[in-house]
């Protein structure tokens, strides 16, 4: 019986240095988990915070330049009248008709306003500016409606 006492002994004392070890290691890697995990967290809200700044900082250079495309033609260096300019916005910023002030217009003056360093014009306002240079620009009208055909319809 003491033979089996000890064998008894010896296979319960290994389970429990099996589980003991399970749990340790367990414990560790858990661990190391949690420290991986926050650290990708704190690296994630590190660059949430920086979008948002950079989403911030251009936000305010869109506007910036919003703004300053409307008041550019009240910039002492502008060289038309600003009498006789209308803002469009988009795709193209402003026309001018010079002479217009005199009742003389001259010209059609298709203007894009620029801002910042890196400026430069979309595709679309690429294709506008050809459009505009192989002379595809033409003149339509849109005769009002009576007011006899108006009540009819």
């Amino acid at each position: 019986m003491e033979v089996a006492a000890i064998i008894a002994i010896t296979v319960v004392a290994a389970v429990l240095i099996i589980i003991l070890i399970n749990h340790i290691t367990r414990l560790k890697f858990e661990r190391r988990f949690r420290e991986w995990r926050d650290g990708e967290i704190l690296k994630w809200q590190a660059e949430i915070e920086q979008a948002r700044k950079s989403a911030v900082t251009q936000s305010r250079a869109v506007l910036g330049g919003k703004f300053t495309e409307q008041m550019v033609p009240y910039f002492p260096d502008f060289k038309y009248d600003p009498t006789e300019v209308r803002f469009i916005g988009s795709p193209i910023d402003l026309i001018v008709f010079p002479g217009l002030a005199r009742g003389d217009p001259e010209e059609i003056v298709i203007l894009e306003i620029k801002t910042g360093k890196s400026a430069q014009l979309t595709a679309m306002q690429k294709k506008i500016r050809q459009l505009i240079e192989a002379g595809m620009v033409r003149w339509d009208e849109i005769y009002r409606v009576s007011e006899e055909e108006s009540e009819n319809i």
